[in-house]
């Protein structure tokens, strides 16, 4: 004798066995050695690999020891605007009885900027320079820092 019921049109017998609401695990609960097993044994397919640097932010990862780091300290640092250069500004800035926003409106630039290289802050830009001592005809690079600007031109 036979054990059937209408399911849907079909018929089920005693060796089949239908199961609702049942799922496969998903990869995140596969994270433990029995769940794997288990996973396996009920013949869910499972993929494993190893991810290359899974877990580490390698793109920020510092290339060099830290007790290196340590004993390294002069070439880690930025090169700040010399404090000749720095005055140098100041002082052809006032002589122009410009403020700081005047020059930087005139250079094009945000007068924090301008605060910045006056103070001594600034890591040094060289087109920044070069506008600066357009503006103000006044030498900021090389040996001559505050003399005056030569705009002739240059001899062969």
């Amino acid at each position: 004798m036979s054990k059937t019921s209408a399911n849907f049109g079909g018929t089920v017998g005693w060796d089949e066995q239908t199961v609702i609401g049942k799922r496969a695990p998903r990869s995140a609960d596969l994270k433990t050695e029995s769940a794997i097993a288990a996973a396996q044994r009920a013949g869910v397919a499972i993929d494993t690999s190893k991810k290359f640097a899974a877990g580490h932010n390698k793109q920020h990862e510092s290339a060099k020891n830290s007790a290196v780091l340590d004993r390294e300290t002069e070439e880690l640092h930025h090169e700040r605007l010399n404090k000749d250069v720095a005055r140098a500004i100041q002082q052809a800035r006032v002589a122009k009885e410009w403020t700081q926003a005047d020059l930087a409106r005139n250079i094009n630039e945000k007068q924090q900027i301008i605060n910045e290289y006056e103070q001594s802050k600034a890591i040094p830009n060289q087109q920044i320079l070069a506008k600066i001592e357009r503006a103000l005809g006044v030498k900021l690079r090389g040996k001559d820092v505050g003399q005056p600007l030569n705009s002739g031109p240059k001899k062969k």
